[in-house]
């Protein structure tokens, strides 16, 4: 605990010197003339607000003290705006991504008061040092503090002040977080690294973020195999093409936008054996799509078929054209996500779960059942790697690593044996 020790003078009022340890040592702050006995108690109060530390933005014997500002300082929302323009190698989508969360998220959501008035909600902004009203965010103005406090209103979410049960900002999970805070990262880096620097330092770099896997429930759902079979079972009822999709995406774990992207001449059936070379890709309007490269430079790969897959393709390829899709709608084109997850996919699984399936699994994790079909017959996570076209072993290993149980036995087995060996006899040296 802080304390405030009075030292008189001979003339003039008295100095009040504010007195805690930290880190081992004593730390003292002191404060003189008519006001100082009252900001004395008031620093007491923020030292011991600090965990006995120093506040932030305090510097000893001037008090808070703002971030040096560049002359060019900008506002960040116009900085991050402009760093997304100018980013190079990345797609039109992911550019619309990046500029989609800037100004949901870093400039905050736009809401309207009862009275009224708009104002934004759950966006970053500064908190000067000495604790006054939130202002706007600049590229040289934001603090390690107003990113911590950012982070925490993403985690946290923020209630609606009025309607109780709503929010002004839902809770993200902490993959979303991650995701902005990554992009919020390199914003300011380049604010750092441009050739007139904006600022000195990052303030994202020692931000410590939510744990990606706190969370109780899984965001992947894996099948068993009688679970599948109720769900495809479901689907032969009223669809048998559509059945043969599915069954396919859980037969080789392609992404939707790579097998519904599928073309004839991307089949051989001879050597029983499929080229990924496109997929679906939204536009820049994330309304339309267009056919471009797999999702990474791995994805583009050859993959093996099965015999029931060759048959199954030589039925769906009988007078198609080299270009021709080989999974098709009910007019003929290539199937959209949308069309086939309410047409298809849902109207399945609702009725596989009327007849006891106790899951609910989304259509993407027909690729993570792939996976953990593999896995249980013991096919090592390399071979997974190169199967699902991940560009790093670490991306297959962080997603999966964990149903990877094949070595079980052999690993409790060296353990016993090491641990039931007799010890070494410590021999005795012959002079």
């Amino acid at each position: 605990m802080a304390s405030i020790v009075e030292r008189r003078k001979k003339t003039g009022p008295p100095t009040y010197q504010v007195k805690w340890r930290q880190d081992g040592s004593w730390q003292t702050e002191n404060f003189g003339g008519d006001q100082g006995k009252e900001q004395a108690s008031q620093f007491r109060s923020l030292v011991e607000a600090h965990g006995n530390q120093w506040p932030y933005g305090w510097v000893k014997g001037h008090g808070f003290v703002e971030p040096e500002t560049h002359p060019n300082d900008v506002d960040l929302v116009v900085y991050a705006h402009r760093y997304a323009d100018g980013l190079t190698g990345i797609d039109e989508r992911t550019r619309q991504d990046y500029k989609r969360d800037i100004d949901r998220h870093f400039a905050g959501l736009l809401t309207t008061r009862e009275d009224g008035t708009k104002e934004r909600a759950g966006g970053l902004v500064h908190t000067p040092a000495d604790g006054g009203p939130a202002i706007p965010a600049t590229v040289c103005n934001v603090t390690e503090n107003d990113i911590k406090a950012w982070v925490r209103g993403q985690e946290q979410g923020i209630p609606h002040p009025v309607k109780d049960g709503e929010w002004l900002r839902r809770k993200a999970s902490p993959k979303s977080i991650a995701n902005r805070h990554g992009l919020l990262f390199c914003i300011f880096q380049a604010a750092v690294d441009a050739a007139s620097p904006l600022r000195r330092d990052n303030p994202c770099a020692k931000t410590s973020l939510p744990r990606t896997d706190d969370g109780i429930e899984e965001e992947m759902c894996f099948l068993e195999h009688d679970e599948y079979a109720r769900i495809a079972g479901c689907m032969r009822e009223f669809d048998e093409n559509a059945a043969d999709l599915c069954d396919f995406l859980v037969g080789t774990g392609l992404r939707w936008g790579e097998a519904s992207a599928l073309q004839a001449r991307d089949v051989s059936l001879s050597r029983r054996t499929i080229n990924i070379q496109r997929a679906w890709k939204r536009r820049g309007d994330a309304a339309t799509f267009e056919l471009g490269p797999p999702k990474t430079r791995k994805a583009r790969r050859t993959l093996a078929l099965s015999e029931s897959q060759v048959e199954m393709l030589r039925r769906h390829l009988r007078g198609k054209q080299p270009e021709d899709f080989v999974f098709r709608g009910g007019m003929g084109s290539a199937w959209r996500h949308s069309n086939f997850y309410h047409r298809k996919w849902q109207r399945a699984t609702q009725e596989a779960i009327k007849r006891g399936l106790t899951k609910r699994p989304r259509l993407h994790d027909l690729r993570h059942t792939h996976v953990a079909w593999l896995i249980a017959s013991n096919i090592p996570l390399p071979a997974i790697q190169a199967r699902l076209g991940h560009e790093s072993i670490t991306t297959t290993v962080d997603r999966y690593g964990h149903l990877v149980r094949a070595l079980d036995g052999e690993i409790a087995a060296a353990v016993e044996a090491a641990m039931g060996a007799p010890a070494p006899r410590v021999l005795r040296q012959v002079l």
